[in-house]
């Protein structure tokens, strides 16, 4: 394959991810909650907006309750009482960011099934192009551009921590194995002591009673 055949399929490739967002649909329970979760490194953009559906339209869409945790459990949105909403934050530690949805207790439901469209992106996906168009001035193959820049960096930042996890995960394994090797050396030795003690104790025994 050629590099003039080669780019154009890069091109296509990064405006996918440009143009990418996770939509995800729940089905909410009457009683109990749903949870969705998603592993996002450290100092990453995520925007979401939701919305409740009622699949049998002649009855009240019920409100829901909604609320997102970091990794550590510090609340980032929680709301009440709501149909619909919007959350935004930038994250400032890695590892799974936490959202989950129920339905209010107080609004029992008795019609159809109760769904929540979730519209989650991160990264570069969830990045307003058209506050950097105005204000780098940026119009057509520019900007378009930009968003390929900004793809690249996104793509290049995600080696970088999946490289670093590599690491960790495999520091991780050289400890545990490590520890289980010294665990399994005293054991030895624990196993060769008791049975030399069992030796030794029969060994005074039959002196004792004469019958060695």
């Amino acid at each position: 394959m050629t590099k003039a055949s080669v780019l154009p399929l890069l091109v296509i490739v990064l405006c996918h991810l440009l143009h990418t967002s996770d939509a995800i649909w729940l089905n909410l329970p009457a009683t109990g909650t749903k949870c969705v979760s998603e592993e996002i490194q450290n100092n990453v953009i995520v925007l979401a907006d939701y919305v409740v559906i009622a699949d049998d339209h002649t009855h009240q869409i019920p409100p829901i309750s909604v609320k997102v945790t970091s990794p550590y459990g510090n609340s980032l949105h929680h709301q009440e009482n709501v149909t619909h909403g919007q959350f935004a934050f930038t994250t400032s530690e890695a590892g799974n960011y936490l959202a989950c949805f129920w339905v209010d207790q107080g609004h029992a439901h008795t019609g159809g099934e109760i769904s929540v469209n979730l519209d989650w992106r991160t990264g570069i996906a969830a990045k307003d192009w058209e506050s950097v168009a105005r204000k780098e001035k940026l119009e057509g193959v520019e900007l378009e551009l930009k968003k390929l820049e900004g793809a690249v960096e996104a793509i290049h930042e995600n080696l970088l921590y999946l490289k670093s996890r590599e690491a960790d995960m495999r520091i991780v394994s050289e400890k545990t194995n490590a520890r289980v090797a010294w665990f399994s050396i005293m054991s030895l030795g624990i196993c060769i002591g008791v049975s030399a003690l069992q030796l030794w104790h029969l060994k005074t025994y039959f002196q004792k009673k004469k019958l060695i």
